[in-house]
């Protein structure tokens, strides 16, 4: 069963930033959309950024401005930078595909964001 390999989490202050990958093969990245996923602590899993085939991408309201999606076709990662981090990012982050599939949920990376 083919997951996706999420890494780099962390502690840090608010304020500071942060960048997670997410490891997979270069076939699901060519045919996917992808996107990550973020759970808060006792809240659902939603989406909070997207990168589509095409390049395109979109963001949550709540991360706009302040987290950037991007892929590193060399190394088959698709990335978060994650700027200005605010205790509210505080979680699990998962990558996956868009929309969704459940073969496709890794461990995730947590992030912990103090104040």
């Amino acid at each position: 069963q083919v997951q996706l390999q999420e890494s780099g989490g962390g502690e840090v202050q608010a304020g500071k930033s942060l960048r997670i990958s997410c490891a997979a093969s270069a076939r699901i990245f060519k045919i996917s959309n992808m996107a990550w996923y973020h759970q808060a602590p006792g809240k659902r899993r939603e989406m909070v950024a997207l990168l589509r085939r095409g390049g395109d991408t979109s963001y949550g309201d709540s991360v706009k401005g302040r987290f950037t999606i991007f892929r590193d076709n060399a190394a088959n990662t698709v990335n978060l930078q994650m700027n200005n981090l605010k205790p509210e990012d505080t979680g699990v982050y998962y990558c996956n595909t868009y929309p969704a599939e459940i073969r496709y949920w890794g461990r995730g990376t947590q992030v912990t964001v103090s104040s």
